[in-house]
């Protein structure tokens, strides 16, 4: 189950826009393949209301249609829902939702200084609402909210709620680990325990990862007998996150042979497009989704791959939809400019590869930030050839911001010693000037204009000053390949446009080699 859109959403700062909750729900459902969603917390906003209905209505539609079908996916939507006499039933049931998922306590502790109610009278009250829920026509599955300390502090209450609550159509009892306070060995016991006593029970397992060990603590629990687990894009969640789903799923396929309908190719665009929504940067050393996972930075690495893949574990990423890179800078090594070089169709000489390296090294020296896109260049330096020469320049622009108007940018280019203009407005000074670009390559030249995936402001690594800044930008092409390029100015617009245009000659000769300019 998925909680990206409910507990992810208790990441400090991230709020979801009914359509953004959409996007992400069609991802997971169509595309994902996850088996449940919770996408919502009932009454807590006339916005939520919308975004659970929008999700409902599209899952209606999902279950129904002739392609892409699949079985009973409104059944797929969850709801977390309170103990609240029936108020969480109607809102649920009036956005169209099936399931709702009911949260009661656990632990002793919650329900008597929380509720400051017994734990009968407690048992009383989920009963009621449990009985109406299902009057509703809706599935109950309920969350025993501080399991782990509930197990920890006082076991006997924890089998108390369980037996009274056997036998009254409970579809699953999800077991959260509410603090992140559980170690894998103390999740083995408990979910052992837990399992033996009520073998006829669906138990969940849900993790937080406040001592970094959500990933095994969840494998620990499906170990001992869980059915299912939860899981959020990114890991994103309340104080240090939920386990994410990329990590669960490839700990659980290599280390208990497990299948899951999980489609692990689209498992890093989903990331990227939680992380766009979100706000929250994917760390570059996230497993499975990082930007640094499948780049080998030694050059003994990369010799290794060049020897029998040596360096290879299960973790392939074109298995995630990925490619492996191979870093430049100082540890890089012959191996690792060898591999650049093949890529990019270049060929050296021992000699002068041994030169590049050197020159690579003493970039890396300086925390200069050598990209395969620099490559071309320094070969063109350090070997005294004239650098490849720009097929497009920028001969021109002029971007406006005035108050109470969108920005206008005005673009003037040569393509090929050919001039181009265009004017367009956008909703910033950038986009304005993109826009006017893709005006030229669409509209003027029939051409595809690759797609902006994403844009990063920073100062330069090892940077000392604020007086320049370096613009990162990630581009989607039409058959999929990413390409980043990178620029420094003083000014972030100009650094973006900079980058832009390195781009736009990056991929002129694809353009040129199938037809004319007209």
């Amino acid at each position: 189950m998925d909680s990206t859109l409910r507990d992810g959403e208790q990441t400090n700062g991230v709020s979801f826009l009914p359509h953004e909750k959409l996007s992400i729900a069609r991802l997971l459902l169509r595309d994902v393949h996850v088996d449940r969603l919770e996408v919502a917390s009932a009454r807590v906003s006339e916005g939520e209301k919308d975004a659970v209905t929008m999700i409902c209505r599209y899952a209606r539609q999902l279950e129904t249609a002739e392609e892409n079908a699949v079985p009973d996916a409104t059944e797929k939507i969850e709801v977390l829902g309170f103990v609240d006499g029936g108020k969480s039933i109607e809102w649920i049931e009036q956005c169209g939702c099936k399931v709702i998922n009911m949260l009661t306590k656990g632990s002793e502790n919650h329900c008597v200084h929380q509720l400051s109610k017994t734990p009968d009278e407690h048992i009383a009250d989920i009963r009621e609402n449990v009985s109406l829920a299902q009057q509703h026509g809706l599935t109950v599955n309920i969350y025993l909210e501080d399991w782990s300390n509930g197990m920890k502090d006082n076991p006997e209450y924890v089998y108390h709620m369980l037996e009274e609550l056997q036998g009254i159509g409970i579809k699953r009892f999800m077991l959260p680990d509410t603090l992140g306070v559980l170690t894998p060995s103390e999740t083995a016991r408990y979910f052992c325990d837990i399992t033996s006593r009520y073998p006829q029970e669906h138990f969940d397992f849900h993790a937080h990862n406040d001592y970094d060990l959500a990933v095994g603590n969840t494998l620990s629990a499906v170990r001992n007998g869980a059915k299912g687990v939860h899981v959020t894009i990114n890991g994103l969640g309340e104080r240090c996150g939920n386990a994410p789903l990329a990590s669960v799923q490839a700990v659980l396929h290599d280390k208990c042979g497990i299948t899951t309908s999980i489609q692990e190719d689209m498992l890093n665009e989903v990331s990227r497009v939680v992380e766009g929504y979100s706000g929250i940067v994917i760390a570059p050393n996230q497993p499975i989704v990082g930007e640094n996972v499948f780049t080998q930075v030694a050059g003994v690495h990369a010799d290794g791959d060049n020897k029998h893949n040596l360096y290879y574990n299960a973790l392939v990423p074109e298995r995630f939809g990925r490619k492996r890179e191979y870093a430049l800078g100082k540890n890089s090594g012959k191996a690792n400019i060898e591999k650049n070089l093949q890529e990019l169709g270049l060929e050296l000489t021992p000699e002068q590869t041994k030169k590049v390296t050197a020159r690579i090294t003493e970039l890396g020296d300086r925390k200069a930030l050598v990209t395969q896109e620099d490559l071309p260049f320094i070969v063109a330096d350090v070997l005294k050839h004239s650098a490849p020469e720009d097929r497009v320049r920028l001969k021109g622009y002029m971007v406006s911001l005035s108050y109470g108007l969108k920005p206008h940018a005005c673009v003037k280019i040569d393509i090929d010693g050919k001039r181009y203009e265009a004017d367009s407005s956008g909703d910033g000074q950038y986009d304005a000037f993109v826009k006017a670009l893709r005006h030229i390559y669409k509209v003027v030249l029939g051409r595809t204009f690759p797609m902006l995936e994403n844009y990063a402001v920073t100062i330069p690594p090892g940077g000392r000053t604020d007086a320049l800044v370096q613009t990162q930008i990630t581009w989607r092409m039409k058959d999929g390949r990413m390409l980043r390029t990178r620029a420094l100015d003083a000014d972030q617009t100009e650094a973006a446009i900079k980058a832009t245009i390195k781009m736009l000659n990056q991929i002129e000769p694809e353009y040129s080699s199938k037809e004319p300019l007209p």
